[in-house]
Parts: structure tokens; sequence; C-alpha cells
């Protein structure tokens, strides 16, 4: 059964924040599959008065990709609406003068063309799926160690997200091989930072009490908009486990099954 509390502050709602994988869809073979209802749900949202926009970790590949992909699910989404780490990164990049070495999947790095990337003062990692292999981790590793001050940016911080075939590990993990192996603590850019999520509001244009996060990740999505001033509900989707809902840490101010049951409750509140 859903707990409906917070979808009474649906009427004072000027803006929806969807995390993508795990409430969209779950990714996998050939790109992976729609999650049932996820793409109406979607259109909802869009045809009434809300603002939508899109916040993932993603970091297989660039954002006209991702978005392409999502596009031939069916999904109305386009490029603009999306926020994700890469990007974020690369602005962080130029404005303090850092040349990355890169940890990352390989449909990633064109998002980084634009950063001279010549004797390396930093590492940048992300979800690199197969390219998390020994060699890679100790390469980075290593400019790390080498460095007077190290410096660590992790686009993201998952332990795992579900995949078609099952769970798979996140760039967290790898991120605190490297914090340890180092001594240092990573820049996370991405979910649950404030300033990602804060960036998102104001691209929209409204404050954190106006705006409620949906996502499948308790901490990174739920957690995170909520140390930002958001609300915060749990999809019973993707990631989601039933031990979520006893976290000793964090407590969603709702779940639901899914992304559609979500778009139910709060239009129904505000007379859709």
């Amino acid at each position: 059964m859903a707990d409906t509390s917070w979808a009474d502050s649906a009427k004072s709602l000027k803006g929806v924040i969807l995390d993508m994988c795990g409430v969209l869809y779950d990714s996998g073979e050939g790109g992976g599959v729609p999650i049932p209802g996820s793409v109406e749900a979607v259109k909802r949202l869009k045809a009434s008065d809300l603002q939508l926009r899109f916040c993932t970790n993603e970091t297989q590949a660039t954002r006209e990709k991702f978005v392409a992909k999502l596009q031939r699910m069916g999904f109305d989404i386009s490029v603009s609406e999306v926020f994700s780490p890469a990007p974020a990164a690369v602005a962080v990049l130029k404005e303090r003068g850092l040349r990355p070495h890169l940890l990352v999947y390989d449909g990633l790095v064109p998002e980084f063309d634009s950063v001279d990337k010549t004797s390396p003062n930093c590492v940048v990692i992300a979800d690199a799926a197969d390219n998390f292999s020994y060699q890679n981790l100790n390469e980075a590793f290593r400019v790390l160690i080498g460095l007077e001050k190290p410096v660590l940016f992790s686009l993201g911080k998952g332990r795992y997200y579900k995949e078609t075939d099952g769970l798979k590990l996140d760039v967290g993990v790898y991120m605190k091989a490297l914090e340890y192996a180092c001594d240092v603590e990573a820049e996370v850019i991405g979910k649950p930072a404030s300033v990602f999520f804060q960036s998102v509001l104001n691209d929209m244009g409204i404050q954190p009490h106006e705006a409620l996060m949906i996502g499948d990740d308790l901490v990174n999505d739920v957690g995170g908009a909520q140390h930002c001033g958001m609300k915060g509900v749990q999809v019973r989707t993707g990631k989601y486990r039933p031990s979520d809902e006893r976290h000793p840490t964090v407590t969603a101010d709702g779940t639901v099954d899914n992304l559609a049951q979500a778009v139910d409750m709060i239009l129904s509140q505000r007379g859709h």
C-alpha cells in the first residue's frame, strides 16, 4: 500500500525531477527496456502545469546518445531537460584549470573533448563498467599518488544499479578504493551533491520546497534531494530493496510502486 501523506503537498508543487535508470527504464541488453507505465507517466507530467526535469548519474554515454536511446523507447524528452554529471565536471575542470586522467566508459569520452588531458593533474572516474580493470584502476592510482595534492572527481557515488540481467557495481565502490589507497576524499559531481540538485532547481527557477524528486536510489536520489530541501519519493522499481523502507538514516517522504502511481497521486491532488 502506498503512503499517500506526501501527496498532500502536490498542490504547492511547481516542478518534478525524475531520476532515469530504474524509474523510467531498466538498462541492459539492447539499451534496456521501459518500466511499464513510465512512458505514459512522463507524457502526463508534460501535459500538466508542472515543470519537468531529468536528473541522472548516467555516465555510459553522452547526453545526446543517452537521450536518443530514451526517445527510441517512446519517451518525450530533450537534451536540455537532462542534467548529468559529465557536463558539470567539464565546467569545473575548466574553471579550475585542471587536466584530467579519465577512468570512464568509452562512450563518455567525447564529453571531455574540449578539455586538455595532457600531463594530468587530477583523476575523473565514472561508471566505467568493464574498464574498471586492475590495470586501469592502478593507472588512476599512480596519477593520484604522484600528485603533491591529489584531486579525485567521482561522477556520482552509487553503490550499484540494476540492469535487465541483475545488479551491477557502480562507481562509488571504485571511488572508495582510490580514496583509501591515496588518502584523499573525492569530490562528487552528480547526485547526491546539493550543488547538482541546485543547478536543476536554478534551471527551473523554483525553490527546493516547490520541487519533488522521484527516484529508485534511497540515499542518492531521495536523501540527496531531502538534504537540498526538497521532498523525495522512492519507487519500488530499479534498485529498490524492501530494506530501504527501514533504512537507519534516510526515510523517503513516500514510497510508491512505480512512476505511474506517483504521477497518478500528484495529478489527482492537483485536479488533473
